[in-house]
């Protein structure tokens, strides 16, 4: 039985540290692939697989710096590099697969650097869940400014990517286009004024949960929720989950497998963000409301 213990820098099966922050994980073909940060040297997004959620293979730096560059249909800018040759910021990598497409979607956060004033959407493709992701470039959805995010996939296939507005204030729900590669309509802006950030998104019993933070830099704070009956109907006023710290974490994604229903959060440290550490709580609905448990560790079968 393999266990993770909560809020420690979970290493890899070579040993070496993890590095997928605020990252995202999908499951395809028998394994689960976990996405995120790795801000090290010319890195922007490693890529870890597992089969039992606790040993994590690494498969590589799927973004970098370097990585191939392409345009597309939608007008983008594309650029892995400052002007100054120093690295931009790509934050909160998430990935779907389009089964239409047969192409792994990765959206994620875009910065340039020096600043938070682009605030945009950047996107990579691959035809490979491990593979070198070709980037795309980075735009503002509509003109709007586009921060901490998150993919939804629908039981339909229908996608969905959320993200902090209007300088974190509102969040916008965007359907996407059916190849994944651009916003088709924005269909909500959520909770204005409320300053939610580190969305993630989860269906359980046919309805729909939305976690997020509040905006407290690096400081973890009380978790917050809302539910709906679709993605793009009428959303609930905001619940408190977990403790006034989100049990010290802050939202990265939730994974729903195998009638498992996981939290998984950052655990930053201010200090220093490469020792940063990860945890996984267990959600479960009681009566019309998402509870999250707190444990120590994380146990799963090998």
């Amino acid at each position: 039985m393999g266990i993770l213990k909560n809020g420690a820098l979970w290493t890899d099966t070579d040993g070496a540290p993890i590095h997928a922050h605020g990252g995202y994980m999908i499951s395809f073909e028998g394994y689960y692939y976990w996405y995120g940060e790795d801000r090290r040297e010319d890195y922007y997004v490693s890529c870890y697989r597992s089969k039992n959620l606790s040993d994590w293979e690494f498969r590589g730096h799927v973004l970098t710096a370097s990585s191939k560059t392409e345009a597309y249909r939608v007008r983008t800018k594309i650029r892995l590099r400052r002007e100054d040759g120093g690295k931009v910021n790509l934050e909160r990598p998430k990935v779907l697969y389009n089964e239409r497409t047969k192409k792994f979607v990765m959206w994620m956060h875009f910065e340039n650097g020096k600043d938070y004033h682009d605030a945009a959407v950047g996107i990579a493709t691959c035809d490979a869940p491990d593979g070198a992701f070709t980037y795309h470039g980075h735009f503002n959805p509509y003109g709007f400014m586009s921060r901490d995010c998150t993919l939804f996939q629908d039981d339909d296939g229908t996608a969905y990517f959320i993200s902090a507005a209007r300088d974190n204030a509102d969040l916008h729900m965007y359907r996407l286009t059916d190849d994944y590669m651009n916003v088709g309509t924005l269909v909500h802006r959520l909770w204005q004024g409320e300053y939610r950030e580190a969305p993630a998104v989860v269906k359980i019993g046919g309805k729909y949960y939305m976690l997020s933070s509040f905006c407290t830099g690096w400081a973890p704070n009380q978790g917050k929720y809302a539910v709906a009956d679709s993605m793009e109907g009428r959303w609930s006023r905001l619940r408190e989950i977990g403790d006034e710290t989100t049990y010290r974490s802050q939202p990265a994604f939730v994974l729903h497998e195998d009638g498992k229903v996981l939290y998984y959060g950052d655990r930053w440290n201010a200090e220093d963000y490469f020792a940063s550490g990860y945890v996984v709580y267990p959600l479960h609905v009681e009566g019309d409301g998402l509870v999250m448990e707190y444990v120590e560790e994380m146990a799963f079968l090998e």
